[in-house]
């Protein structure tokens, strides 16, 4: 089943096909699980450092997290929540470390632990969003900071390859700068690049924009339980990346 919402179709969210699962999470499920644990590796990491961790115990912890939800798939209590992945993820993060001693972790970078190739992308160059470190912040906010451009660089990953596939490659190339809000990025010289009248650059970039904005909807459909939710998503995210443009500042990596 999709939702319809203008000329695309959503798929089925990865997160309501994990919730109709429940406890016997089916094949379907568990690989729907898994791609939204590669996607969350980054805010969770970000919220186990800022919890006082080195960066070693960060990353063993994390793997030992998403470890265990993928071992024991049981999100019985998972509805009690708002139907978004994130508020369980951050949910369920808590809980385990709070019953997590050191001396239980016993991951001795990887020994006897089951392995989740889980983490983020490397050399992935369709990202292109970032914000600047800032002191002071709690972990959830960081967790939050870092949900908002993990959702960012997936939704230009997807768009960039939405472009690939419609041999538009290399306009996506230079008009990325302009979506991510590249200081630097230039009508005229696009123009030139492209061989096109400023005026064609500045349609174009506008329809891109549009593009991106299909591709983060879908994005973030895929973390709700109903996608009726993906409007207060999107008004939630943006007022996340609001919150910290406002100390420090969003920009192109």
């Amino acid at each position: 089943m999709a939702l319809e919402h203008g000329r695309r179709r959503f798929p089925t969210t990865h997160w309501s096909v994990v919730l109709a699962a429940g406890e016997q999470v089916s094949p379907e499920a568990r690989s729907a699980l898994s791609a939204l644990c590669e996607t969350y590796w980054s805010p969770v990491c970000a919220f186990v450092r800022q919890t006082g961790r080195s960066s070693d115990d960060a990353h063993d912890l994390t793997q030992a997290f998403f470890a265990r939800l993928l071992e024991k798939g049981d999100f019985r209590n998972a509805r009690r929540d708002l139907g978004r992945f994130r508020t369980f993820l951050l949910t369920a993060v808590r809980h385990f470390l709070a019953n997590q001693a050191d001396h239980d972790l016993a991951l001795k970078r990887g020994g006897g632990q089951i392995h989740v190739p889980l983490g983020p992308a490397p050399g992935d160059d369709a990202r292109g969003f970032v914000m600047d470190p800032a002191s002071g912040e709690t972990p959830e906010t960081i967790y939050e900071q870092r949900w908002a451009l993990t959702v960012l660089d997936r939704a230009m990953a997807r768009l960039k390859q939405e472009c690939g596939q419609a041999g538009r490659g290399h306009l996506f190339d230079q008009l990325r700068p302009f979506l991510t809000g590249d200081a630097g990025a230039s009508y005229e010289a696009c123009a030139h690049a492209l061989e096109m009248t400023e005026a064609a650059v500045r349609v174009a970039v506008h329809c891109l924009r549009r593009q991106f904005g299909q591709c983060l909807r879908e994005t973030l459909a895929e973390t709700v339980n109903d996608p009726a939710d993906v409007d207060s998503e999107i008004e939630y995210l943006l007022a996340v990346v609001a919150r910290r443009h406002a100390s420090s500042s969003l920009k192109r990596i």
